[in-house]
């Protein structure tokens, strides 16, 4: 069984029933999620052992936060507790012209006081092939950003395939400080994945003639961006999700991957979103699914945007669909119809 190794946090989410507004709500749905978390979940329930590393404080809400991983055949084994608290976030979910909104309250959370020791990476890595991270950790402060660079270089001696979504936040730091950090993580990475926006706003590479906020997207700018961060950095493969966002509740999906010699475009679909948090992360341990299972590159590609795009009509942060439900829609069961 192929081994895969996440680093990240775990965080309580908070969420307004429905598609209540903050200031109307008198209480909140409660569920745990988080980008490596996510993804980690995906893969356990693909059939892969999926291990999620973290750290959390020792209190009822921490182990609740590992209890909700575990439900989902997480490895749990290497989680570390400590620490003041779990890190929040207040989800608003958006409808038809209005969007989503997240408050996060995390400050000074667990995983962002974790200390090296608390992790011995190379026994966390034994018999793993892959490692996964994202740029929503480096971002929590220079402590997080030291131990997902001591994670990287470990995992890259050890000579697992590294994978990184950029996954910028502007709520968490700057371009500037993005650039710098992200920089010097990039050397350990095999496969880069992004979304429309990522590239420009953490390495000022942008798309041309693409405009996010339209909704109008062009695949083949893509492939520039591709070359260019190949060029950077020496990725092996660069990955896209493209999100064609015509109101909060209807999106186009698809993505590109280039891999330094020919892009391969997927599949759209259209979306109508129930919930699309963790829609990235789904697209990501797609991909990670695909590719570490030997399948071509486009059939990666086409699993990775399907298992995303039935994520969008799941509540919550984790995609529970199992590997038939993703191969039914590739194979063209997008109906709906009642399965008796």
């Amino acid at each position: 069984m192929k081994k895969v190794v996440t680093l990240g946090e775990i965080m309580l989410r908070l969420s307004t029933p429905g598609f209540n507004r903050f200031v109307q709500s008198s209480s909140f749905d409660v569920n745990y999620g988080g980008g490596e978390a996510n993804v980690c979940v995906s893969l356990a329930n693909y059939g892969l052992e999926a291990s999620f590393v973290t750290k959390v404080p020792d209190n009822e809400i921490g182990q609740s936060a590992i209890n909700s991983l575990r439900r989902y055949g997480v490895v749990t084994d290497h989680i570390a507790k400590g620490g003041d608290r779990l890190g929040i976030y207040f989800l608003e979910s958006g409808a038809s012209q209005r969007p989503s909104k997240v408050i996060y309250d995390r400050k000074c959370s667990s995983i962002s006081q974790a200390d090296p020791s608390d992790f011995n990476w190379e026994r966390i890595f034994s018999g793993a092939d892959w490692f996964h991270f994202t740029g929503i950790t480096p971002a929590l402060g220079d402590r997080a950003a030291a131990l997902t660079l001591e994670a990287c270089k470990i995992a890259n001696e050890m000579g697992l395939t590294v994978s990184v979504d950029l996954n910028f936040r502007k709520k968490l730091w700057t371009s500037q400080k993005a650039n710098q950090v992200m920089s010097g993580l990039m050397e350990y990475v095999d496969v880069c994945i992004g979304n429309e926006e990522d590239a420009e706003k953490v390495f000022g590479i942008k798309a041309t003639g693409t405009d996010v906020d339209s909704g109008r997207i062009d695949h083949m700018a893509y492939e520039q961006v591709a070359k260019e961060l190949m060029e950077r950095f020496g990725f092996k493969y660069v990955a896209s999700t493209l999100r064609e966002s015509h109101s909060a509740s209807d999106n186009g999906w698809s993505a590109t991957i280039y891999d330094g010699e020919k892009s391969y475009i997927s599949k759209k679909y259209d979306l109508h979103i129930v919930d699309r948090v963790g829609g990235g992360d789904s697209f990501a341990s797609g991909l990670i699914y695909g590719m570490i299972t030997g399948k071509p590159i486009q059939e990666a590609l086409e699993f990775a945007v399907a298992a995303s795009a039935l994520k969008h009509t799941i509540p919550g942060d984790f995609n529970l669909v199992s590997v038939g439900e993703v191969n039914a829609l590739m194979g063209g069961d997008g109906s709906g119809r009642v399965q008796r």
